[in-house]
This record gives structure tokens, C-alpha cells and sequence, in this order.
């Protein structure tokens, strides 16, 4: 394997990585930096845990120590706590160079964020939301000079679903220069990044793990195959097993859900259990805080919803636990993928549900690996189940009581405004589709209907053929 030195990155650097503890670099990293590095666009795509963000970051910084100015790199990406993340590396890695860093997320001050950017500082990590409403809102700084434009979890980016970024890229896109590197990494490729490949670029280089799995060897991948109205017990068990066998271990609970997290973490402090929990209904600052408790093991529980699927690097963590089986595989990849990290080992287990078997045998087809069965004593859990289900349904009541619906509700209506767009008549809007979707589905119902009247029909008709036809053979044989 090469070293850092091999790869072209200045001695300076080299040291700063061994004074962290980056002694040599991963495949991710050995591929993608030297193109970057003579100033090629690049697209990687590489395991969650194999090094990723360092493979732009050291570049980057490596050619601001070159020639500092303004701000010179503007790095995307679609969660919170992933930008600060980003940020944390680009600040340790170019502390020699006095690199200053500017984070552009919702939920925080945008005056603040504004004066910040205003400063012109070497480095931008934002979430595209927040800097195409700065974009649009003040002149007070330019990002016609930058020379890096990176989109981290591009998938996550360039997809369209429930959260589209489409119309913030477009803004962010109009105001950085033509002339720039384009960097895309990601776990996962999609159909949309497979089509960015063939776009001629900038001498595009693209490199993709060629591991037969898409997760990490060290990863114990398991399922518990328990039917809906027991998942809850099972939950309980689980992390009582864990925390008594090994007091120092982290978990992290994902479930589908901000509703579904809080319950739970409600739940998991009725049983003692120290628990924080992560989701996008919290205000900014709490979910800082919960991540900061977190990451330094003052909490051993987290239970979050996928806003802490993507990029997270918490090396304590050592068990994953999917409170619902994720509805697509790429997104079972980028949770598992918080565990057994950098070469460390890690577990992996996912309640199974009687509804959930064709979504795992989706994920082990996509995913290259088959799930083993995780053993647990069904007695144990069938001791705790009635008092798990009355603590969730108590925990439920409360939660009830603080009006959680009507708050997402009111948070759903602000996000609209924000986006200049009337809540009414977006409700009108949903309505109407509703309405087209429902007369669309009774339609092609009607339709199946009658062709399925037509077959029988026929079949009718040719069992009433064959009848006839072994009438008349009887009667000529008679």
C-alpha cells in the first residue's frame, strides 16, 4: 500500500495526519486523491467507514496552503450534524494553516451566518437549503472564485423524493463559476450518479469500491424475526443484553419516524436506560447537544430516525439495532455503516416484521451478503412483553399531551412559507392529487375487474366446449 507521501501530499501534511493518527491511507483515499491533486474532477463511491471525507479534504487543503484566498472551497451536503462533522476535518487537518471555516445550516442564526460568510472564509460547508436562501436574500458575499465544489452523500443530493434539493442546487449552481473542480462522493451510486459518469467534465476520474459486498467485512450483519405487536419487547431485551455484558459499548436505535423516536425514547428512560434521542422535529441546538453527549459516551443510547444515517463517525459505537426494516436498501447501508468503522468490528440487527421479508431479501440481493439469524431465548422477551406494551402506550398518552402532531404540523406550514409557497393552497394542492390518485386507482381496479370478468368468461366458455365435446365422444362410443 502507499503512503501519504507517494500519493503527493506536501510533508506538512503528512505530519499533520500522523500527529491524528491517519498513518496510512485507505483505497478510497489512494485512488481519488493524485487525480484531484492534478486538478481533475472526480467521483467516488466507497463503503460507509472506508475514509471518504478525508479523501477530499486533504486535497483541498493541500492546494488552499498553494494559494489562500477567499472563499476557495464549497462543500454540500444534506444533514446538520454531517456538515459540522466535515467542518471539525477541514479545521483539524488545516490548523497549520490557520483555515477558516464557515458552517450554513438551518435552525441557526442567519445574521450570525451572514456576517460569517461575509468574512470570506477558505472554507464553506453547507446544507443547500440554508445557502440558497442566503444566495437569495444578500449580496454580501460571492462564490464566483471558489475552485472546489464538492457534494458529499451526492446520491442523498441529486435524488428526488421527500426532501428534493433540485431547486436549491439550481440556485447554489447559478452563482459558482463554470470554471471549478467537482468532486462527488457517496456509499451508494444511484441511477442518477451512474448518468452524472457520463456527463463529460472536467477530465472526469471515477472510482468505485469493487468489494463484492457494500458493507464492511467487519460487520456482524443479523436479523430477529418477531411479529409487530412483540418488536417493542424484543427492543428491551436486546439493549438489556448488551448494557449488561458490555458497559462501555455504544448503541444506536434507528426507527422510521419522529413520533416513533420519541416514543421510544420515552420508553427507554421508563426502563432506566440513560437515552438521548435525534430527530428533525428538535431544535438545532438540542441536536447538537444530544450528538455532543453522545459522541463523548455520556450517553450510551441514541434512538434517531435517518438524520443520523449519513456520514456520522462515532468510533464507540459497536451496535446498530433497525427498529423497522429500512424501505430501501441503500438506506439499511448508510445505517449499519455507523458500526464497525475504520477497520473496527461492529453488530448489526434488524427486527423482521411479517410484513418486512421481501424488503430483506431486497437489501441481501442489493447488498450482496445474507443476513444471519440472531439468537435470542423467546422466554425472556415473552416475560417482559405485557410491561413493555403498557410503558409504550403510557409513553404514547404523554406524548399525545404535548401536541407533537399539531408542532410538526405548525413546523410543516413555516417550512412552506419559507419556501415562498401558501400552506392552504399547497393543502388544496395534495387534496386534489389525493382525489386525481384515488379515481386513477378506481379506474385501472375497474379496468382489472373487467378484464378479470372477460377471462372467466372465456374459461366459462371453454370448460361449457370441453363438457360438450365429452358428451357427444360418450354418446358415438355408447
Amino acid at each position: 500500500m502507499a503512503d501519504f507521501s507517494s500519493l503527493g501530499l506536501s510533508d506538512w501534511l503528512v505530519k499533520q495526519c500522523t500527529q491524528l493518527g491517519i498513518n496510512k491511507p485507505t483505497p478510497v483515499q489512494e485512488n481519488c486523491m493524485p487525480p484531484i491533486l492534478e486538478g481533475r474532477d472526480c467521483m467516488g463511491c466507497a463503503k460507509t467507514g472506508s475514509g471518504k471525507t478525508a479523501a477530499f479534504v486533504l486535497p483541498v487543503v493541500q492546494k488552499l496552503s498553494e494559494d489562500p484566498y477567499g472563499i476557495f472551497c464549497l462543500v454540500l451536503t444534506p444533514t446538520r450534524e454531517l456538515a459540522y462533522q466535515i467542518a471539525e476535518q477541514f479545521r483539524v487537518l488545516g490548523k497549520p494553516l490557520g483555515l477558516k471555516e464557515c458552517i450554513i445550516v438551518g435552525g441557526m442564526d442567519m445574521v450570525s451566518q451572514a456576517m460569517a460568510l461575509s468574512n470570506q472564509p477558505h472554507v464553506v460547508v453547507a446544507t443547500p437549503g440554508r445557502l440558497a436562501d442566503h444566495i437569495r436574500s444578500s449580496n454580501t458575499f460571492s462564490l464566483r472564485k471558489i475552485q472546489f465544489l464538492i457534494l458529499d452523500e451526492a446520491d442523498r443530493l441529486l435524488e428526488q423524493g421527500c426532501t428534493d434539493f433540485t431547486k436549491d442546487l439550481e440556485t447554489i449552481l447559478g452563482v459558482v463559476p463554470a470554471k471549478r473542480q467537482t468532486l462527488l462522493f457517496s456509499a451508494t451510486l444511484t441511477d442518477t450518479l451512474h448518468d452524472l459518469k457520463n456527463i463529460a467534465m472536467n477530465k472526469p476520474f471515477f472510482w468505485e469500491s469493487k468489494s463484492e459486498t457494500r458493507t464492511v467485512e467487519e460487520l456482524d450483519q443479523r436479523y430477529i424475526l418477531t411479529p409487530e405487536k412483540v418488536k417493542d419487547a424484543y427492543l428491551v431485551h436486546l439493549i438489556q443484553t448488551f448494557t449488561d455484558e458490555h458497559d462501555d459499548w455504544s448503541i444506536i436505535v434507528f426507527t422510521n419516524t419522529c413520533k416513533s423516536c420519541q416514543v421510544l425514547t420515552m420508553m427507554m428512560r421508563e426502563f432506566n436506560f440513560p437515552t438521548i434521542c435525534l430527530h428533525s422535529m428538535m431544535k438545532q441546538k438540542q441536536r447538537f447537544a444530544n450528538l455532543a453527549k453522545f459522541k463523548a459516551s455520556v450517553f450510551k443510547l441514541l434512538i434517531a430516525t435517518d438524520v443520523a444515517a449519513r456520514g456520522l463517525d462515532i468510533p464507540s459505537v459497536q451496535v446498530v439495532i433497525n427498529h423497522n426494516t429500512p424501505g430501501l436498501p441503500k438506506n439499511y447501508i448508510h445505517r449499519v455503516g455507523r458500526t464497525a468503522r475504520a477497520g473496527r468490528n461492529g453488530v448489526a440487527i434488524t427486527l423482521v416484521t411479517q410484513y418486512d421479508i421481501h424488503l430483506v431479501q431486497s437489501i441481501e440481493a442489493q447488498n450482496h451478503a445474507k443476513l444471519k439469524e440472531y439468537p435470542v431465548v423467546e422466554k425472556e422477551v415473552l416475560k417482559i412483553l405485557t410491561q413493555v406494551n403498557v410503558t409504550r402506550r403510557q409513553c404514547e398518552i404523554k406524548l399525545e399531551a404535548t401536541d407533537f402532531d399539531e408542532k410538526k404540523e405548525i413546523n410543516k406550514r413555516k417550512q412552506l412559507i419559507l419556501e415562498g409557497k401558501d400552506p392552504d393552497l399547497e393543502a388544496k394542492r395534495k387534496a386534489e392529487l389525493e382525489k386525481i390518485r384515488s379515481h386513477k386507482k378506481k379506474f385501472k381496479q375497474r379496468i382489472e375487474e373487467s378484464i378479470q370478468k372477460q377471462k372467466r368468461g372465456q374459461l366459462k366458455k371453454k370448460l361449457m366446449k370441453r363438457k360438450q365435446i365429452k358428451k357427444r365422444a360418450t354418446k358415438v362410443t355408447a
